[in-house]
């Protein structure tokens, strides 16, 4: 699976692919899964926007979870 990802806080808001051979999306965000958009840069804002729009049918709910690298 394929994990697009940026440095952030200790949190990360991940969207899990509902079909196998899909990427998985996450992107830094706080204890309550805002994510701050503006300190996005353009392909992961564009990735963001994205799995937003694609939230059940081809992507999960997204979740909060404690970052990998903290």
């Amino acid at each position: 699976m394929d994990t697009l990802n940026a440095s952030g806080g200790g949190y990360e808001l991940r969207f899990r692919p509902l079909f196998a051979n899909h990427r998985a999306f996450a992107f830094p965000c706080d204890a309550i899964g805002h994510v701050d958009m503006d300190s996005l840069s353009e392909p992961m804002f564009n990735n963001y926007l994205y799995a937003r729009a694609m939230m059940g049918l081809e992507l999960s709910w997204p979740e909060v979870r404690v970052s990998p690298s903290h």
